[in-house]
């Protein structure tokens, strides 16, 4: 299993169109992949599990992959984040 953590650096947060990001980034790899927030953890290619999760500017954020290809799968979601889910 790889992990990396990751902090919500654009204003808005994940609202809808950095959680579509995510989904489709996810949806690429054959691993799966999961967001953790505090206690709650939610799969990554599930766009209503990834809004409710209310990730809000500043919140930390592990990133969970386990499969064939979890290191790039991980990689490409801290990359999403990193970019400000290219908001900003």
């Amino acid at each position: 299993m790889t992990e990396r953590n990751v902090t919500i650096k654009n204003r808005a947060g994940i609202h809808a169109r950095p959680a579509a990001l995510i989904v489709q980034t996810s949806s690429k790899f054959a691993s799966k992949i999961w967001l953790e927030k505090g206690a709650d953890k939610i799969n990554a290619k599930s766009i209503m599990g990834i809004i409710t999760l209310g990730a809000s500017f500043g919140t930390p954020i592990r990133i969970l992959a386990e499969g064939s290809d979890e290191e790039d799968a991980a990689l490409a979601i801290e990359r999403l984040f990193e970019s400000r889910f290219e908001e900003e």
